[in-house]
């Protein structure tokens, strides 16, 4: 059984950084395809960034330029670097696997969520 389990939210001030990580456990993260998503207080889940299983990486435009995804297949896990974070990037944070090799797809797997929270 494939687990997930974040880590590395927090709470910071605007301009500063984070990087978020996703452990992959039950098999090898590069079996899978993982994204990263993210919901604010009152808003719907969107999906930010995505590493494919064959390494093709995407990533949404409202992030793109300050968010990087990447993964190292010797650690099974998946990172979010994210730099220059704004206040409306608070939100809780959560990765998601899929077996498609396809980002754009419903995802059965998540973890927990880590919350990172920017104010001053």
């Amino acid at each position: 059984q494939l687990q997930l389990v974040e880590s590395g939210g927090g709470s910071v001030q605007p301009g500063e950084s984070l990087r978020l990580s996703c452990a992959v456990s039950g098999s090898p993260v590069g079996a899978w395809t993982i994204s990263w998503f993210r919901q604010a207080p009152g808003k719907e889940r969107e999906r930010i960034s995505c590493v494919s299983r064959e390494g093709n990486r995407i990533t949404k435009g409202s992030v793109k330029g300050r968010f990087t995804i990447s993964r190292d297949d010797a650690k099974d896990a998946v990172y979010l670097q994210m730099n220059n974070l704004k206040p409306e990037d608070t939100a809780v944070y959560t990765c998601a696997a899929t077996k498609s090799l396809w980002c754009e797809v419903d995802y059965s797997l998540w973890g927990q969520g880590t919350q990172v929270t920017v104010s001053l």
